[in-house]
C-alpha cells in the first residue's frame, strides 16, 4: 500500500531524540526554547512557540486574540474541522465561506460578503499546502478592522509572493503531525513577529502559569503565578529535538514532493477524467497533499475502493466543516451554503505524495489511476 503520505525518519532522527533521553530534561527544557529558534528562522519571524500539536496551535491563537462569545470568525468550509473548533472552544462562532473552484482555498469575495459587525478575524487555511491569497485577504482584513490569521498546517516551507508562509499573517499555525511535511510524532508551532501575542502564548500553553519548571530553576525560585484560565499544550524536549533534526531536511523533502507532483501533472495532462488542482504562480507549493478533481462521470466511490484494492492509499479531503452534524445542529448550518465546496468535495481524491517515493511508486499511482478512471469512462 502507497499511502498518500508519511514520515520519513532516519537514524539522525533516532540519535536527537537519544541524546534527550540521556538528558537531564525530557520537558520545558533548552530544546525546546532551540526548536522554537530554529522554526522562527526558517520562516523570518521573531517569536516562534511550541505547542503540543496544530490544534493546539489554533486554539492559542483564537485565545491571544480574546476570541469569545458574540465573536465571530471566517474559516473556509474546505478544511479540517479543527479550523472552526477552536474557535467554538473559546465560544466564539464559526462562519463558514466558500472556495474558489480551482484552487480551493478560502475565496477572497465570499470572505468580504461575510463580514458582520460581530467579526473579529478570518482565518486562512493554505489547503493541500498552497499559500492562499495573503495580500488580498490582508486589504480586506485592514479595511475592516479584523485579524487575519494563518492555518499553515499544510504549508510549512511554502512561499507566496517569495515570502515564507509562516511569515504573512499576524500569526501563524503550523502542525508536525507524522503525515505532515516534517514531524514531531504529534506537535505545533505558532509564528509571529508580536512578542506579546508570542509571551501570551506561552501563559496558556502552560495552564496560565508565568513561569514554567525550567524557568523556576534558572531562578533558583519556587513561587509562579496562574494569571489566566490555560491548557496544558507543552511539547516535549523529546518531539522538539526530533523536530530540529527533521527540519534540516525539509528542503530536501519538499523539492522531492515538487518533483513528484511536476509528473503527476505531466501524466494527467492527457487524462481528461483527471483535474489537478490548480497551482498559481506567485506561490511555491508546499504539497503535504496532492488533490485531483475527478470528471463527474466517474463514480468517486467506485474509484477509491478499486484504487485502494489495487494498493493505492487514496484519501479524500475534506467533508465541508458545515456538513458535520455537530454544525448543522449547532449553527444550522446545511447543504447550499457552500456550493462550491460541496461540488468538489463530490470528486475530489488525495493521492500520494511523500519523499520516499521512488519514480516507480508515482508511475503506479499514475497508472492504476488511469486504468480506473479511464474504465469508469468507458463503462458509462
Amino acid at each position: 500500500m502507497l499511502p498518500y503520505s508519511k514520515q520519513w525518519i532516519d537514524d539522525q532522527d533516532v540519535a536527537a531524540v537519544v541524546e534527550v533521553l540521556r538528558s537531564n530534561w525530557l520537558t520545558t527544557g533548552p530544546k525546546v526554547d532551540e526548536f522554537e529558534q530554529a522554526i522562527a528562522n526558517f520562516v523570518g519571524v521573531r517569536k516562534a512557540v511550541a505547542v503540543s500539536n496544530g490544534t493546539a496551535a489554533l486554539h492559542c491563537m483564537m485565545e491571544a486574540l480574546g476570541i469569545g462569545p458574540g465573536g465571530e470568525v471566517i474559516v473556509p468550509a474546505i478544511t479540517f474541522a479543527a479550523t472552526a473548533n477552536c474557535v467554538v472552544y473559546q465560544g466564539g462562532t464559526p462562519v463558514f465561506v466558500d472556495v474558489a473552484h480551482d484552487t480551493l482555498l478560502i475565496d477572497p469575495q465570499a470572505v468580504e460578503a461575510a463580514i458582520t459587525p460581530n467579526t473579529r478575524a478570518i482565518i486562512a487555511v493554505d489547503f493541500a499546502g498552497q499559500p492562499c491569497d495573503y495580500d488580498r485577504l490582508q486589504a480586506i482584513a485592514d479595511r475592516h478592522g479584523l485579524s487575519l490569521v494563518a492555518d499553515a498546517c499544510h504549508s510549512i516551507g511554502g512561499t507566496y509572493k517569495n515570502r515564507s508562509v509562516g511569515n504573512l499573517a499576524e500569526m501563524t499555525a503550523f502542525s508536525f503531525h507524522p503525515v505532515k511535511p516534517m514531524t514531531t510524532g504529534e506537535g505545533g508551532m505558532i509564528t509571529t513577529d508580536a512578542p506579546d501575542l508570542a509571551a501570551s502564548i506561552r501563559s496558556f500553553r502552560n495552564h496560565g502559569i508565568d513561569l514554567d519548571h525550567r524557568q523556576r530553576e534558572q531562578a533558583g525560585g519556587w513561587f509562579y503565578q496562574m494569571t489566566k484560565l490555560g491548557f496544558n499544550y507543552r511539547l516535549s524536549d523529546l518531539q522538539c529535538a526530533l523536530g530540529i533534526s527533521q527540519l534540516r531536511r525539509l528542503p530536501v523533502w519538499l523539492q522531492r514532493r515538487q518533483e513528484i507532483a511536476g509528473q503527476y501533472d505531466k501524466a494527467f495532462d492527457a487524462l481528461p477524467a483527471i483535474t489537478p488542482l490548480t497551482t498559481r504562480p506567485e506561490v511555491r507549493h508546499a504539497y503535504h497533499l496532492y488533490i485531483v478533481r475527478l470528471d463527474p462521470a466517474i463514480n468517486r466511490r467506485t474509484a477509491f475502493h478499486e484504487l485502494r484494492q489495487a494498493g493505492i492509499g487514496v484519501n479524500v479531503h475534506y467533508v465541508p466543516v458545515h456538513l458535520h452534524p455537530f454544525y448543522q445542529e449547532r449553527l444550522g448550518t446545511n447543504a447550499g451554503l457552500c456550493p462550491v465546496a460541496e461540488t468538489a468535495y463530490e470528486q475530489i481524491m488525495s493521492l500520494p505524495v511523500y519523499p520516499a517515493m521512488r519514480a516507480e511508486d508515482v508511475n503506479r499511482v499514475v497508472d492504476t489511476v488511469s486504468k480506473v478512471t479511464t474504465h469508469q469512462k468507458l463503462a458509462a
